[in-house]
Order: C-alpha cells, then sequence, then structure tokens
C-alpha cells in the first residue's frame, strides 16, 4: 500500500528530500535526469514530485492540502486608469551555449560573448534598444545551471521569453527549467531557434521537441511563436523584434506614470571610487536624481542614475534598465524598491526591514531539525568556506550552487560571504574558522595574497562559476571516507592446529576452493556461524613461505586475531582481500 504524504501546493526539493528520507543530492540527480535543474531550496510541484518518486522506485502518493498562510508570489504592478503605454520588458533564456548573448549582440550590435569567461554569461544584464521607433527592454540570463535562481528572478521580471534554442543540439535541460520558469511566472513564450546557418541545423526536430514540451509551434497548428534566426548571418533578427512588439502589443502593457517611481534591484555590486552600484528596472513611476529610494535593508540618495550604455539620465520611465548609485550599503539581489519623501523615511523603512531580517535569521530551528542535527553531528564533516563575488546575484547562485553538494556524510559550511575583493578581514576570518576562500570574478591585492601565503591559507580565485563549483566537489569528496571493497579469493577447511595465543594461531588444512593469497583477511567459521574476523599474515607451502595457495593444496597458516580463539578441527577461513576505493559525490 502507497504511503501518502500530504503537502502544500509545491514543496522544496529540500523538504521532499526529508519527506522521502534520501540524501537531497540523490533527489537532486533524479530531477536532473528528468531535465529538471532544481536547487536544494527551489519549490517543485506535486505532479513532479509524483513524477520523481516514482522514477526512484519510491511507492508514495502526494495529496494536495490547503493552506491559510501560501508562500507569496510576486505580482508585476498593474497600471491603472491613468496608465500610459509601456516597452515590454523581454527575457532571453534557454541552455548554456546555444547562442543567448551572440544573439542579443547581434541585436544591440555589440561583442559581449567573447569576453565573458568561459563563453558563458555570468550575470544577468538588462539594456535597452529601438525598433521601428518603438522601446524593448532586454534581459540577459545565464545558462549555466548554477544560475538558476538568477534565471527565475529574471522571469518573474518579464512580460515575454524569447526562449533560445539551438537548430544543431535541440531542447536541452536549462531549456525545460526555462519553460517551467515562464509559465510559473505566467509569462508569454517566443521561440528563437538559433544557429540556422550551421550545417546540422535541424529547426524541424527542434519543433518536434518543443511540441513535446506543450508548446506546439503556430504553422503545426498550435499558438507557440518560432522564430528561426542566425546571430551570425542577422537573418530573421527583424522578423523575431517585429513579433516581440506583436506580442507586447496583444499584452497591453501600460504602467502608471503619476506615483512614486518603484521597481526591482537586478544587480548590485561593489565599484572602486564608487561604492554601492545597482542595476534595477524601473516598473512604474518616473525615477530621477537626487530622490530618495528604499531597497530591503538599505536606501540611497540616487547620486547617478544611468542608462544601460552608462550615459546619465535625467529621469526613467516604466521599463527603463538603469544604473543607480548612492547607496548606504549593497541592496539585495530582487530587493523591490520604491521613492519615498524624504532621507527620516528612507532610513526609517530601511531599518524596519532590517529588524526583521534579523529576526527572521535568529528564529530557532525546529525540534525535528535539531534531532537530525544531533544524530548526524557524529558523521557530517563539513568544508568551511568564505565566498566573494562580484555582484549579489552571482553569490546567490555560488551559495545556491555549493548547497546543493551537501550529503549525509559531507556538507559545505558557508562561515562568511560578501561583495567586492578579497580583504585582510577575509584571512582574519579563514585563519579563526580554519576556511579555504573563494573568490569568483574578484580581485585581490598583493600584499593580502603575500599575507595569505604567509598564514597558509588556502585563497583560490575564480572567473568562471562551473570551474569554483567543481573544485569544491573535489574538496567535499576528499572528506568522504573511502569505499572497502571486500573481494572473496578462496576457502580453506582446518585440518590441524599447532599453536593459539591471545593474539595468534597457526594452523594448517586443505584449501577447498578458490586460492588464499597473502596479505588478505579470513572470516573464521564454525556450522555456518562467524566467530571472528583474522588478519593472514603467513602463508606455507611446507617447510616455504608462499604469497599464494590454489585449490586443492594443504598449506599452514598464521592469523593474527583480535581476541583469544579456540580453534576446532572443521572450522573454515573464507579469505578474502580488501581494496580502498575513492568515492566521489
Amino acid at each position: 500500500m502507497a504511503t501518502t504524504i500530504e503537502v502544500e501546493d509545491t514543496i522544496t526539493v529540500g523538504a521532499l528530500a526529508e519527506r522521502l528520507m534520501i540524501p537531497v543530492s540523490k533527489l537532486i540527480a533524479e530531477l536532473m535526469k528528468n531535465g529538471i535543474m532544481a536547487t536544494v531550496n527551489e519549490r517543485i510541484d506535486l505532479e513532479t514530485a509524483q513524477i520523481i518518486t516514482e522514477e526512484l522506485g519510491l511507492d508514495v502518493e502526494f495529496k494536495g492540502k490547503s493552506t491559510d498562510s501560501p508562500i507569496p508570489q510576486r505580482v508585476k504592478p498593474k497600471g491603472g486608469t491613468a496608465a500610459v503605454p509601456r516597452p515590454p520588458v523581454v527575457a532571453v533564456m534557454g541552455h548554456v551555449d546555444h547562442g543567448k548573448t551572440s544573439l542579443l549582440d547581434a541585436i544591440r550590435g555589440s561583442k559581449i560573448a567573447s569576453s565573458e569567461a568561459g563563453g558563458i554569461t555570468q550575470h544577468i544584464s538588462a539594456y535597452m534598444i529601438e525598433h521601428n521607433g518603438r522601446s524593448i527592454t532586454f534581459l540577459d540570463t545565464p545558462g549555466h545551471e548554477a544560475f538558476s535562481a538568477i534565471r527565475e528572478h529574471g522571469a518573474q521580471l518579464t512580460d515575454i521569453i524569447v526562449l533560445v534554442v539551438a537548430a544543431d543540439d535541440g531542447v536541452k535541460p536549462q531549456t525545460i527549467e526555462a519553460i517551467r520558469f515562464a509559465r510559473k511566472a505566467g509569462v508569454k513564450i517566443l521561440v528563437a531557434i538559433t544557429k540556422i546557418d550551421k550545417d546540422d541545423a535541424d529547426p524541424n526536430r527542434v519543433k518536434q521537441q518543443l511540441s513535446e514540451q506543450n508548446l506546439l509551434p503556430e504553422e503545426w497548428g498550435g499558438d507557440t511563436v518560432v522564430q528561426e534566426v542566425s546571430a551570425k548571418t542577422s537573418k530573421g533578427l527583424n522578423e523575431l523584434l517585429d513579433m516581440i512588439l506583436l506580442m507586447a502589443d496583444m499584452e497591453e502593457l501600460k504602467a502608471d506614470i503619476d506615483v512614486p517611481a518603484s521597481g526591482l534591484i537586478i544587480e548590485a555590486h561593489v565599484e572602486v571610487g564608487r561604492g554601492p552600484v545597482a542595476r534595477a528596472l524601473v516598473e512604474a513611476g518616473v525615477l530621477k536624481p537626487g530622490q530618495f529610494i528604499v531597497a530591503g535593508h538599505t536606501y540611497a540618495k540616487i547620486r547617478n542614475l544611468e542608462s544601460s550604455k552608462s550615459e546619465p539620465l535625467k529621469q526613467a520611465g516604466p521599463s527603463t534598465p538603469v544604473t543607480i548609485t548612492g547607496f548606504k550599503s549593497l541592496p539585495e539581489f530582487g530587493d523591490e524598491f520604491r521613492v519615498v519623501k524624504d532621507e527620516r523615511s528612507a532610513r526609517s523603512q530601511a531599518d524596519m526591514t532590517a529588524r526583521e531580517n534579523h529576526k527572521v535569521s535568529n528564529r530557532g530551528i525546529t525540534s525535528n531539525e535539531l534531532l537530525r542535527i544531533i544524530n548526524r553531528s557524529n558523521e557530517l564533516k563539513e568544508l568551511n568556506i568564505i565566498v566573494k563575488t562580484d555582484v549579489q546575484g552571482s553569490l546567490t547562485s555560488v551559495i545556491d550552487s555549493l548547497k546543493a553538494l551537501n550529503t549525509e556524510e559531507v556538507a559545505v559550511r558557508i562561515v562568511g560571504s560578501g561583495i567586492g575583493s578579497i580583504t585582510e578581514n577575509d584571512l582574519r576570518l579563514s585563519k579563526a574558522s580554519n576556511a579555504q576562500i573563494y573568490g569568483f570574478n574578484v580581485n585581490c591585492a598583493s600584499a593580502v595574497r603575500q599575507q595569505a601565503v604567509r598564514d597558509r591559507i588556502e585563497l583560490r580565485l575564480y572567473n568562471v562559476i562551473y570551474e569554483l563549483i567543481d573544485d569544491v566537489k573535489k574538496e567535499l569528496e576528499q572528506l568522504l571516507a573511502p569505499e572497502v571493497i571486500e573481494t572473496e579469493t578462496g576457502t580453506l577447511v582446518i585440518k590441524g592446529i599447532f599453536n593459539t595465543t591471545k593474539t595468534s594461531i597457526i594452523c594448517g588444512g586443505e584449501v577447498t576452493k578458490g586460492k588464499l593469497v597473502t596479505p588478505s583477511y579470513a572470516r573464521i567459521e564454525r556450522n555456518g556461524k562467524k566467530l571472528m574476523t583474522a588478519e593472514v599474515t603467513n602463508l606455507k607451502r611446507g617447510p616455504t613461505d608462499v604469497n599464494e595457495v590454489t585449490e586443492h593444496e594443504m598449506c599452514g597458516i598464521s592469523l593474527r586475531t583480535p581476541a583469544k580463539l579456540e580453534l576446532q578441527i572443521g572450522d573454515r577461513l573464507i579469505v578474502f582481500t580488501k581494496e580502498v576505493q575513492e568515492r566521489h559525490l
């Protein structure tokens, strides 16, 4: 009979693994096999949970239950009666290396992909272009699986998602994930089949794969717009932009401009000489330099307001991507911002949010969690890490990806994290907590490097996220207890006993099966019952020491025992070897 688990409409991967009593890494691996790239804190729906448990061979039935306090979903602001038309916000999403950034480069006429480390987008970026006298705001989201949080964040920001699929590669895991994000956010999908100029391009195969994901192309009788494009030759680009504007017109996108400006922080980092810098998307109202804005636990008097081309702006309306300086501290990736009347209001609201966040972070763990930690404390090995990245979005992605590596035996423990260069404070924290320092897209002054060498602190810098994650994975694997593989080699029946002490036995017998080798181990059995395990220290054939005795031969054997044992004629020795193998996550 199937076990019934009652959950809300969705459940986090970590919570599901706990309910199923399986390692979260095993569940994430099974999700990946099914094309779902989910982190430990990401939520999946009941249907997905049921499919995955069936794939794992678990007899579990899920039953939805209503909840009085559902997890809030961010709703994009809608304009009132005085709202005016606004440009569409378009996110470009898809599998890594399918040509998202190259497509946007062709649209914008710039060169970005070649300068990105590893040839993949490392951050979310936003900029506005003009087409036929109208504006379109584009968001470029990373394709690597580690940036799942950024991609979902991008989906929630947008009106239309351009799903990029390479004609020579087809639908891949991040493609399916992007479709899921779009549906979850209620966003329209437009498919761009890229790389059609390549010799092995097969657009029809891609369309077939899309139909299997319930995205039936219009030409096949469905309602999904599919446009074939080439960033290399610019074929289909104008048609793609025309279709984006047509879809935007059908959505009748509007926003209020006579309200205090508000929007969302999409990136934040520290720049030398400018301090905290945030990239944001205005969603309503008109943002101007000199205004006071609140974003989560921090606030700013806008010192500089710039476009995505780093040009000064006197004002920015709805759907405009902007760069803002003047923050007292770094806002968080995903914070909503809003204009307030003065600095006093800004400081008060920011302080209130900071206090609420502090309360949440200091809430005690549940009794069940405490018991689980106590039970695992003797076996869990932790790798202490300090993470420094260039921007908030990257920090979120790196930490989420590292936490997904955790198992019942080994885990990453983030003892410190932050934005900006690696400093002497990081070295002090590393020394105090015995932590390794991992930097992503950040610098490290030569004096700090020299200090790290003197203090023998492990300091590693990366500009490609999957290289960082792979290296942490290797460090965790070194903490795993090695696997001991036992291989049975032969059986000996005792025919004579020559000497017995507290810690050794010398006896003789006939090899009835296989062969005996040394060094090896032996399980001593009597009437099928195991008495103890001993170490084989020597073999003799007659007066001669040998390393091997084969079936049907007589031999003498010396054993090192953990305690004294009165061996009897007729006892059996099951001889086996042990091989130690490294384990992998």
